[in-house]
């Protein structure tokens, strides 16, 4: 790289710029890991304490040589939610443990294998289109969320929270240069909630009777719920991992070119999406939603030339300190939910719009049939909500079911090998947009 390293991946900072490095990666995730428990009713203190225990994971199993934070995955939010209408909690966590355990078995036949396979069973014509549906599938719930109260009622006054949050999201994104450009989403929450209280639409009585420190509500196998192996379930979760897939391996890429170390060969990519499926399961046996690599925190790393494991560690660290702070879990659960719903509606539309600049990135041809028809039969069956019911135990649907029926398509589609090929070496910056 042409600019000066500040810190190397394995040199420790000093405490005073260890402590403050380490809070701005917890900003850069903040705002995206509460909002996913927010969104399928999860605890967020929960959720925080399993992104910094996923990290602690993650950067073990890779021997400390990937700068990588894990928070919360977007992509996961409709089947947990799915799997909750049907089965409840423990049916959400039972799915997430499985979606771990398919990073696993990836992993290890990776392992055996090498790579270059699953870049081909899942290129940027099959991803961009999911990574469309994910955030287009949301938009309904986006909106909601925005214009109603808490009866479901359209109010103005609530619509009003959620534009004052978009608002000062997207200035912040686009006007102001620095470190608050890194942490628009947590300023727009903070702003949205300011502007919440001036209005009477927050409830603060949690804050005030809550503990200084708390034991969060987890939601453990065998002490809250049994589990229990479902074929529905695991056809709702595990094709998920697809996607997922695709985005770390992405992130992977980007991460190598930003640190100027190959990291896909070392310490390899079957350590980190081992590291990342392991995070995982464990944030399942927790209570928190299925982890993800995060470009938030990329970001960070390229804007201060700052890699050190060391940094990210502590970041970890203090995520799982925060989890246990009840002021705070209750702080997070008193944020209206028009103010969650005016940073979702950009989240959500930039979710889409990654899958569409991965698409322009790797130079997809859409005048092309092989592309033209594989994008759109994903597009139709994951926005429209496709079902395959078989009997009472056996359903396909939503995204799941367009990523598969994707999938297929690719491998039996005739089409040129080398054009594949090609797709996938020039989409590897676009990979770095999907979502999180």
């Amino acid at each position: 790289m042409n600019e000066k390293i500040i810190l190397d991946i394995n040199e420790k900072p000093k405490p005073a710029v260890w402590l403050t490095l380490s809070f701005q990666h917890l900003f850069a995730m903040f705002g995206a890991t509460i909002l996913v428990p927010f969104l399928v009713k999860m605890d967020p203190s929960v959720a925080l304490i399993s992104s910094g225990i996923g990290t602690l994971i993650f950067l073990l199993i890779t021997k400390f040589r990937v700068p990588a934070y894990l928070g919360s995955s977007f992509a996961f939010i409709a089947p947990l939610i799915a799997a909750q209408t049907g089965g409840g909690p423990g049916a959400a966590m039972v799915g997430s443990m499985m979606a771990g355990a398919v990073y696993a078995a990836v992993a290890l036949i990776i392992k055996a294998t090498g790579h270059r396979w699953i870049l081909r069973l899942l290129p940027p014509v099959v991803v961009g289109p999911v990574i469309i549906v994910i955030g287009l599938g949301l938009a309904g719930t986006a909106v909601q969320m925005a214009t109603n109260n808490p009866a479901g009622d359209y109010s103005l006054l609530h619509l009003s929270a959620a534009l004052v949050t978009l608002s000062v999201t997207i200035i912040f994104s686009v006007y102001i240069k620095g470190f608050f450009n890194l942490i628009p989403v947590l300023i727009g929450i903070a702003s949205g909630y300011l502007y919440s209280l001036a209005i009477g639409i927050v409830d603060f009585s949690k804050v005030a009777n809550a503990k200084f420190l708390e034991m969060p509500n987890f939601t453990m196998p065998f002490l809250d719920y049994q589990p229990e192996f479902s074929w529905q379930i695991f056809l709702l979760m595990a094709p998920v991992a697809l996607v997922t897939l695709s985005e770390h391996i992405g992130h992977q890429m980007v991460l190598s070119s930003v640190v100027d170390r190959d990291l896909v060969q070392n310490p390899g990519l079957h350590r980190s999406i081992m590291g990342d499926g392991l995070a995982t399961f464990a944030a399942a046996l927790l209570g928190g939603p299925p982890n993800t690599t995060y470009g938030e925190n990329i970001g960070v790393l390229a804007i201060t030339r700052v890699y050190s494991v060391f940094i990210l560690g502590g970041a970890a660290v203090l995520a799982i300190a925060f989890g246990f702070i009840g002021k705070i879990s209750a702080l997070i659960s008193s944020i209206p939910t028009p103010v969650m719903g005016g940073v979702s509606i950009l989240l959500f539309g930039i979710i889409a719009s990654s899958g569409l600049r991965m698409m322009i990135d790797s130079k997809i041809d859409l005048g092309d049939k092989r592309s033209l028809i594989i994008s759109s039969v994903i597009l139709v069956i994951g926005i429209g909500g496709a079902v395959i019911k078989i009997g009472n135990s056996f359903e396909l649907h939503g995204m799941a079911l367009a990523a598969i029926i994707g999938v297929v398509l690719n491998l039996v589609l005739p089409g040129s090998e080398s054009k594949q090929k090609n797709a996938h070496k020039e989409g590897r910056s676009g990979q770095s947009s999907a979502v999180s």
